[in-house]
């Protein structure tokens, strides 16, 4: 098995691309990441699950496609511009829940229910406001975060933010972590029931 292509993406996802690309948007969700978020989804029937960036939403489609139709989405994003694209062709599903803020503020004044997944895609939620987004995983949740293997267009400051990240996440007792370096370079951590 030399070949990890997701062989089900979602629907959604050649118009979504064609869209970001006609708006200069180039950070959307790497597609074996959303075949990851699609299986996740699909680990948790009825759940609640938390996307912190938008963008123009491949991996919310992603999300979706793996969801029940009993599990719920919000999925948050500052730039009301790309995520317009997302609500453009995914906002007629009811199990999503667009909002447009910016994340760290969002994170501040949630006051709902935990989650049963938390995809973090923007800086709060990773970089910032780590531990508000954490107290967001429900018991046997999972908490995943993406775009931690170097890139090119990275400010300098990038690795070291990524290096602080790491040794936050994986010195906390009440999660266990696991770090995927594929993709964009991922970290998966579950949050320890009981």
């Amino acid at each position: 098995m030399d070949d990890d292509t997701p062989i089900t993406p979602p629907t959604a996802l050649p118009s979504l691309r064609v869209a970001a690309q006609e708006a200069g948007f180039t950070r959307s969700c790497e597609e074996r990441t959303g075949s990851l978020l699609s299986v996740l989804a699909a680990t948790r029937p009825g759940g609640r699950v938390l996307e912190l960036g938008t963008g123009a939403g491949e991996g919310t489609a992603w999300l979706l496609n793996g969801m029940d139709e009993a599990s719920r989405l919000i999925t948050v994003e500052r730039d009301a511009a790309v995520q317009a694209i997302a609500r453009e062709e995914l906002g007629s599903d009811a199990r999503a829940t667009f909002v447009t803020a910016d994340a760290g503020p969002w994170l501040e004044e949630y006051d709902g229910a935990p989650f049963d997944l938390v995809f973090a895609d923007t800086w709060p939620g990773k970089f910032t406001h780590l531990e508000r987004a954490l107290d967001l995983v429900a018991p046997g949740g999972t908490y995943l975060i993406d775009d931690l293997l170097p890139q090119p267009d990275w400010p300098t400051s990038h690795t070291s933010a990524v290096k602080r990240l790491l040794v936050e996440l994986e010195g906390r007792p009440d999660f266990r972590s696991v770090r995927l370096a594929w993709s964009s370079g991922l970290v998966m951590a579950v949050r320890v029931a009981g």
